[in-house]
């Protein structure tokens, strides 16, 4: 028998493809025996590497990102799943992405652990992949390179934590820790205080319980098809989370014996469903850039333009932190995603017939959802919030969009000028909001530049900048801030991102001065500077790029061909998808 792994990967009964694995497996050869052999080391019986499907366990599991730290015990559900339906699991590790311990920004490497989810699909004999996601960068991260390699592919998200509780008061991830950071600031809580809100907050494995980034892409990991219904919501707690991580590895298999790849599921339909929900869920704007990304990778034409369009008459349903009272326990309590996705198909505002990892299409997965809280989920009819879908601004100070959360924000400053007060780095701005003698009331906006991809770098959440100590005294709770930075989904305010161009890259936010007048004209989707095109153009021509952050490395790699967030802020180089060719053999 030759060495051509060709001669032994022969068509299976019906027509279907051959099984990728057998390329390794299925070998009676030299390079069969390499590729059996040291698996064996294990235990791994001569019958493993019969013809079964061989799927992948890709976990994000890491000390360093406590969100992921059940991730164990979810892979080994995963397992016997995929045991139970005549599969052949083997796990492996990624690049982890902790939110709340990398720096400068988990954003900055979400790249790279899309290109490590990516390569690892394809240079393993793998013929599904069941994702285990959690914290917000991992989610987007290994869709971005599921979606790239192309091979049957299912999402797991780990779940939220149970409620936070202090003092009998439920607080939030995120959303109280800003609130009670401000508090703190304003000498309304003490130290201690403040310590103990911390231990009463994060109590239970899982990500954010607010709807915040993580909870918002696992919304979307569901909404688009690529995960199991109620996928959104289970806490992490709940041996439900458990019992469907065992049902997506069921599931991976029959999705290998159909060839139902993420190509199939996530269409320009999908995208639209995702949108949609998006807005139904007030969901994070971070959202935009990590939807932007996906598409970009299985070569969906989506745009800013699309999320304004499709979600700009969506009512905001979901009665959630930041933007509301409840957490995801109570969201999932309430009937959880499903019953949101009835409640806009039920008024023809998504794509009924599109496909779902289950097999099924999304409207037969929730036309029977039941609404357990109408106090959570609240009617279409007396929604929660009117017309609360992300708002894309665009006007000269952002030629190519920028994004705000009516959601989250005040409405009274939904209609605005007022005068800039400028930072010119987040250093420089942290140190100014606590000076006595900025010169700065309410009416001014606050306007933070070289925070996007490149200035950075990695576009960090710091967007929602906190407010002046000496307003914060006033009676101050909120202000006009716009940035080239993201912030938090659990975030709120009436904080305007992802200015494109980014300062760095020489946007007009660069060339804007202290004194400045802007409007914010969000009902006109409108941010314009009130600068003449002849004192712009002046400033221009003196102004001078930042010297780059890096100058090796990844960090070098970055800089250098990271896209603008209109795009993504992907790579230019990985936009679009090479799917899973068999590599050549590595002896």
């Amino acid at each position: 028998m030759s060495d051509d792994p060709s001669n032994d990967n022969k068509k299976r009964p019906g027509g279907v493809k051959p099984l990728r694995s057998q390329a390794w497996f299925g070998r009676q050869d030299k390079m069969g025996f390499y590729y059996r052999s040291f698996l064996k080391n294990s235990g791994t019986p001569q019958d493993q590497f019969d013809g079964r499907p061989v799927i992948g366990i890709c976990n994000t599991w890491s000390e360093l990102t406590p969100c992921n730290i059940h991730f164990r015990d979810l892979a080994e559900h995963v397992r016997r799943g995929v045991l139970d339906a005549g599969g052949y699991p083997l796990e492996f590790p990624v690049s982890s992405l902790g939110e709340v311990t990398m720096r400068p920004t988990a954003m900055l490497f979400r790249n790279l652990a899309s290109m490590d989810v990516e390569e690892a699909i394809r240079a393993h004999p793998l013929d599904g992949v069941v994702l285990l996601m959690g914290c917000d960068k991992t989610t987007p991260a290994l869709l971005m390179g599921a979606a790239s390699a192309d091979l049957p592919a299912i999402g797991v998200s780990g779940g939220p934590q149970l409620r936070g509780v202090y003092r009998g008061q439920i607080i939030g991830s995120g959303t109280n820790i800003i609130s009670m950071s401000e508090q703190l600031r304003a000498g309304e809580v003490t130290l201690e205080e403040f310590h103990a809100a911390e231990a009463g907050m994060n109590r239970s494995a899982g990500s954010c319980m607010t709807m915040g980034t993580a909870s918002t892409m696992a919304s979307m990991v569901e909404a688009l098809g690529i995960g199991l219904p109620e996928n959104a919501a289970i806490p992490a707690a709940d041996a439900r989370r458990a019992l469907l991580a065992r049902m997506a590895g069921r599931r991976i298999v029959g999705m290998v014996h159909e060839d139902l790849k993420p190509s199939d599921i996530l269409t320009r339909d999908a995208f639209e469903n995702a949108i949609r929900t998006l807005a139904a869920i007030g969901g994070s704007t971070n959202a935009v850039v990590h939807l932007l990304a996906i598409a970009g990778r299985i070569g969906v034409d989506l745009t800013l333009e699309d999320f304004d369009r499709l979600g700009r008459d969506i009512h905001c349903l979901v009665d959630l932190m930041p933007s509301g009272r409840f957490l995801m326990e109570d969201f999932y309590y309430a009937g959880g995603l499903p019953a949101v996705l009835r409640a806009l198909g039920e008024r023809g505002l998504i794509h009924r017939d599109a496909r779902t990892a289950n097999g099924r299409t999304l409207w037969e997965n929730v036309e029977n959802a039941p609404n357990w809280n109408a106090e959570v989920i609240t009617p279409f009819e007396a929604p929660f919030k009117q017309e609360a879908g992300i708002a894309i601004l665009t006007g000269n100070l952002a030629p190519d969009g920028a994004v705000i959360k009516p959601s989250a924000a005040s409405p009274e400053l939904m209609v605005h000028t007022g005068r800039a007060v400028v930072f010119e780095s987040v250093e420089e701005m942290h140190h100014a909001v606590n000076d006595e003698d900025l010169d700065i009331d309410a009416s001014c906006i606050m306007v933070l530049k070289h925070c996007g991809p490149k200035g950075y770098p990695g576009m960090a959440e710091v967007g929602n900048m906190p407010l002046p100590a000496k307003l914060l005294r006033e009676g101050v709770r909120d202000m006009i801030r716009i940035s080239d930075a993201r912030m938090s989904g659990t975030a709120y305010g009436t904080v305007v991102l992802h200015v494109a161009p980014e300062a760095t890259a020489g946007g007009p936010l660069a060339l804007v001065k202290n004194g400045d007048l802007i409007t914010l004209d969000v009902p006109a989707r409108a941010l314009h500077l009130h600068v003449s095109e002849a004192e712009l153009a002046e400033r221009r021509a003196a102004w001078v790029a930042p010297e780059p952050h890096a100058v090796r490395g990844y960090q070098r790699l970055y800089i250098d061909h990271v896209l603008q967030a209109d795009r993504g802020a992907d790579f230019d180089f990985l936009v679009g998808r090479t799917g899973s060719p068999v590599p050549r053999d590595n002896h």
